[in-house]
């Protein structure tokens, strides 16, 4: 049995059983977190085994680069696109079919025979992680209640971090014992068997039309239906403040993953296992910021909607007066403990902003809207912060560079007040019933 329940001018479906259980949003997360981990893990697996594959093709370090580089670019070019389609198509389909083509090159990369082949591989790599995250926010927003959005999607977003690490640490173990064309097979291999339970534990929901049929009585031209998805998209302040914002601050924890490990070498001495080691556990502490980020967050905006900005804004600021008191100061224990208190709050900001993006449009577009996220992060915060870092320490040293970036987490603390002076205006316009999430937990 199920009945359909109008959510935001269409429709999303309740079922009884499996998906009315109390036990189905939790497995809807846990499926997605194990893939996120896996499409993460498989994306910076390289990193540790660049000596292995430096040597035995010969490559030049910006041959290397373009390894890396090749899966950021896919991603950030293909988001928005693939993430229309699962909207259009389905995202449960979309997720299995991308998870399968992720994986695969992986695996492929194992196999290749030169840097082309490589190459193309990390690229189609990228493709399949293109949309993922995008897809997953949607299924997790109509598994869970609104009530808890801040809170899964920090915990959902997590798993970033926490592939990272795995892919790093894990990659380094295995190429040391196997060898780097295995340790490619052996990381790419886990996540198809996660992909083919996908579909046997996600439903997905009705995409809720934006549109029915024009005076005429004809349907709508694509034209105009891409006019409709554009204007959702991007229609109302509230969303278009968060896009940036949450894209300028991530250029923070990928500059800290990226530049910490040579700066703990280069300022305090460490060996290269050490120096690692230390930054692995920044990716941790970061990964468990975005939880705690989200879970306060959602206990502030019981009352009042507006602490999501609030409390986006005031992690934001937070992580730039550390981060930059703690790299200005000569190093020391002091030094240390600020760093890790900025990594804590790098990235807490990520729950509350994915709340708010998905409380303030159309749910017939949150893939979409989760995509343009994504690409504005790839494109805006994760490509330049390592870069711009890396062009500073040319100049002036890593030090100075890494004093000087953090303030640019002013700019999202602004954008995020603003955005809580008009985020419940514009919640207003996407009202909705209780979810299936909300029935199924509260």
């Amino acid at each position: 049995m199920s009945e359909n329940r109008a959510v935001g001018g269409g429709a999303v479906t309740a079922s009884s059983g499996w998906q009315a259980s109390r036990f189905y949003p939790w497995s809807v997360f846990g499926i997605n977190f194990i893939l996120m981990m896996s499409d993460y893990a498989t994306r910076n697996v390289i990193s540790p085994l660049f000596p292995m594959i430096k040597a035995e093709y010969m490559l030049s370090d910006t041959q290397l680069g373009m390894l890396v580089s090749a899966v950021t670019l896919a991603v950030g070019f293909s988001t928005i696109p693939l993430a229309l389609i699962a909207d259009r198509f389905g995202r449960v389909k979309a997720v299995t079919i991308m998870a399968v083509v992720w994986c695969l090159a992986t695996m492929y990369i194992g196999i290749s025979r030169n840097f082309e082949q490589m190459l193309v591989a990390r690229f189609i790599v990228g493709l399949g992680e293109g949309a993922y995250a995008a897809a997953g926010f949607a299924l997790l927003a109509n598994a869970f209640p609104p009530r808890k959005h801040s809170s899964i999607m920090g915990a959902f977003q997590s798993a970033v971090m926490v592939g990272s690490t795995l892919g790093v640490l894990i990659g380094g173990i295995l190429a040391v014992k196997y060898g780097w064309r295995t340790t490619f097979i052996l990381v790419g291999a886990p996540g198809l068997l996660f992909a083919i339970l996908f579909p046997l534990v996600v439903r997905d929901y009705k995409t809720v039309p934006l549109s029915g049929n024009n005076q005429t009585g004809e349907r709508d031209t694509a034209m105009r239906r891409a006019g409709m998805i554009i204007r959702e998209v991007f229609g109302s302040r509230s969303v278009n403040l968060t896009y940036f914002a949450y894209a300028l601050q991530m250029a923070i924890p990928i500059t800290l993953i990226t530049w910490m490990p040579t700066y703990f070498n280069r300022y305090f001495g460490m060996d290269i296992k050490k120096a690692g080691l230390m930054g692995a556990a920044l990716v941790v502490l970061t990964a468990v910021g975005m939880i705690l980020g989200g879970t306060f967050s959602d206990r502030l905006s019981r009352k009042d909607m507006r602490y999501r900005g609030w409390s986006a804004a005031a992690y934001t600021a937070l992580t730039g007066v550390l981060l930059i008191v703690a790299c200005a100061l000569p190093p020391s224990s002091l030094v240390l403990v600020l760093i890790f208190g900025g990594a804590l709050f790098a990235a807490a900001h990520s729950g509350a902003a994915s709340a708010i993006l998905l409380s303030t449009t159309n749910p017939a577009v949150r893939t979409t809207v989760g995509a343009t996220c994504i690409t504005a992060s790839a494109l805006i915060g994760q490509s330049v912060g390592p870069v711009l870092v890396g062009f500073i320490s040319d100049i002036i040293g890593l030090k100075a560079a890494l004093t000087l970036i953090p303030f640019i987490t002013f700019v999202p603390a602004i954008l995020f007040i603003l955005v809580s002076r008009t985020v419940v205006a514009d919640m207003a316009k996407y009202a909705q019933e209780e979810t299936p999430g909300e029935k199924a937990i509260s």
